[in-house]
């Protein structure tokens, strides 16, 4: 099990720290450590950012942003070679009174507001969707019910682009749930306006020969408040994307995750937070599980504070539970530090088995060994699961986990 450190207001400390765990080991690496990582922090300050497919060259695995990625598994996302299929997906949009739907073409101006894509596959998503889907929220609107986004997957290759904006001071909460079998390659946008808060749970629960392959982006304005919630159960290979940019001062995100690798999966979420405005906040908590042979998770949490960001407050975990042999997982935090002026910043990173204390006290009360199993991993999951902020979502959610654990020991 590996931990960074805290990193108090007026350091300008950066550090990388990576965790690989095959079964019962561990490794870490980076600086302090006595074995220096050789793969040095990238927080993408120089990243290419196009529009244009051909300024990305076609990755070989070896670049940093694509070495933990099966490239073979992207099913030709990657080299160009997915052939698009206009019925491969299809979206269904379900709205309270008031919130405008629409389908537009990359032309208007909302299309591309949050940032370019920042690599080969985001490019190819935004040159090969035909319609963007649009859904907006009313300046002072607040909503009492969610909006639903369904995206479900009917075999074949896709390619997606969709926005949700919010006017100033409206408050959303945005469902997106993934379902049936699809090649998926995406960008997401989140625009929220000046003093909005939007909450967005984006939920993968693919069949297992789905790849989804997405970027997410989150503009926030002044003073306004993004909370995103990204659960991944499904799926043969799913790789997100999340990125924050800050439009003003005092925009505030937090982002959760979940997620759980069965045998096979291969499921990576690759995290940015710009941080380039003064007087800014980042929180970012994602845990994972994992279980069965070749079970693969990558957790990269990538935090850049500018020299401009005086003022800022941030921290990102990242938690990972092995639950049996075969299983890996890669978790590497990384943060560059380019201004003493912040309130503070940190990082940490943990990977590890079941605490057998927790179990042996369980089932020394009566419970059984299945059972006890059960509820450690609840726990470990629950206050995540509370991020979501819909019992019904949330009572579905403790239900899968559940049936996981089922699978796992049928």
């Amino acid at each position: 099990m590996a931990e960074a450190t805290n990193i108090p207001g007026g350091s300008t400390t950066a550090g990388s720290i990576e965790v690989g765990t095959t079964g019962t080991g561990a490794q870490l690496a980076g600086p302090g450590t006595g074995r220096e990582t050789a793969h040095p922090v990238d927080a993408r300050v120089d990243a290419v950012a196009s529009y244009d497919v051909a300024d990305f060259p076609v990755p070989n695995g070896r670049e940093e942003n694509w070495r933990f990625t099966p490239l073979a598994r992207l099913r030709g996302l990657h080299d160009g070679t997915a052939v698009a299929d206009d019925a491969a997906v299809k979206v269904d949009v379900s709205a309270p009174a008031g919130v405008t739907v629409e389908l537009v073409d990359r032309t208007d101006p909302r299309v591309g507001k949050s940032g370019k894509p920042v690599d080969r596959v985001a490019a190819q998503a935004f040159s090969g969707f035909q319609k963007a889907g649009v859904v907006s929220v009313p300046r002072d609107t607040i909503l009492t019910e969610p909006i639903r986004i369904s995206v479900a997957g009917q075999g074949g290759a896709a390619y997606g682009h969709q926005v949700v904006e919010l006017g100033a001071f409206a408050e959303a909460l945005v469902v997106i749930e993934h379902t049936g079998d699809a090649v998926l390659a995406a960008n997401v946008e989140y625009l929220i306006g000046d003093g909005a808060k939007l909450t967005v749970v984006s939920v993968q629960d693919w069949d297992d020969t789905a790849v989804h392959v997405a970027q997410h982006t989150a503009l926030i304005g002044r003073d306004a408040s993004f909370k995103s919630v990204v659960i991944t159960f499904g799926g043969d290979l799913v790789r997100l994307h999340p990125r924050v940019v800050y439009g003003s001062t005092g925009g505030e995100a937090d982002l959760y995750g979940l997620y759980f690798a069965d045998a096979g999966q291969h499921l990576e979420h690759r995290l940015f937070i710009d941080h380039d405005t003064p007087h800014c906040r980042s929180n970012v908590a994602y845990k994972g599980a994992l279980q069965g042979r070749d079970a693969r998770a990558v957790w990269i949490g990538d935090v850049l504070i500018r020299a401009a960001a005086e003022g800022t407050e941030t921290y990102e975990l990242n938690r990972n539970l092995v639950l049996t042999d075969g299983a890996r997982v890669d978790s590497v935090p990384n943060l560059e530090i380019e201004t003493g002026e912040i309130v503070g910043a940190g990082h940490a990173s943990a990977t590890g088995r079941f605490d057998d204390e927790q179990l042996f006290y369980l089932q020394s009360r009566g419970i059984p060994a299945d059972e006890a199993r059960r509820l450690v991993v609840r726990g470990f999951f629950a206050e995540l699961v509370q991020q979501i902020g819909l019992p019904e979502l949330q009572d579905r959610l403790i239900e899968r986990i559940d049936a996981e654990l089922e699978a796992s020991v049928a």
